[in-house]
């Protein structure tokens, strides 16, 4: 097996990445106590009470490479990669000790089961387990099939996540606080449009965090 970043024929004890690039990997170092990047893009947009990200995310690098295999290559066991390390930190973090549930954003039904999963779900799923709350996927649906985003403004991804999300308001919802989860923030269009979904379940506060994030400048 080669590595996800460099291609180079991975040793003994390494997985998905070799030392190297594990190593040269960009973490954020953002946690859910201090006001970071991911706070401010979500400012005067919902009321959400702390957000981070593990990685940040460029248009050539590890990270790119390593979402690519994700999304488009069936490679789901990077998300649990990404879930475990960042679970590790995570678990340590006081800023989420109060967290009940884990929430994945989904995907619409047709393009789950064209791609055979949701490649947020095993990420989401992992930061659960080592968090010790409830991964929940039941709580949030995607009833519109929106074309990728990737390469539209914030208002035109904003318009493109509008109403595609919708809370079941049907369920049981005993959970007071909720980690939103997503693979890669850029505009905050898509968690934003989740939570405000979520938070018509009732008296909910909600957190968010993803595998990377687009770094502003």
């Amino acid at each position: 097996m080669v590595c996800f970043g460099c291609n180079v024929r991975l040793s003994r004890g390494e997985n998905l990445l070799c030392t190297v690039c594990r190593h040269d990997m960009p973490l954020t170092e953002y946690n859910f106590i201090d006001e970071n990047a991911v706070d401010r893009i979500f400012y005067g947009r919902i009321p959400m009470k702390k957000g981070a990200s593990f990685v940040f995310f460029s248009k050539n690098g590890i990270v790119k490479n390593l979402l690519h295999q994700l999304k488009y290559k069936n490679q789901e066991e990077v998300g649990r990669f990404f879930g475990d390390w960042y679970g590790s930190l995570l678990k340590r973090d006081k800023g989420l000790q109060d967290v009940d549930v884990v929430v994945p954003v989904p995907l619409h039904p047709r393009k789950e089961k064209k791609r055979g999963y949701n490649q947020v779900r095993l990420f989401a799923k992992r930061l659960a387990h080592h968090l010790k709350v409830d991964l929940n996927t039941d709580l949030l649906v995607k009833v519109r099939n929106t074309k990728t985003q990737t390469k539209k403004d914030r208002q035109l991804r904003w318009l493109g996540t509008k109403e595609a999300f919708k809370a079941n308001t049907t369920a049981s919802v005993p959970y007071k606080h909720i980690l939103l989860v997503d693979d890669v923030i850029t505009t905050g269009a898509t968690l934003e449009a989740c939570a405000n979904e979520l938070l018509q379940l009732g008296d909910v506060t909600i957190s968010v965090a993803s595998i990377a994030v687009v770094p502003k400048g």
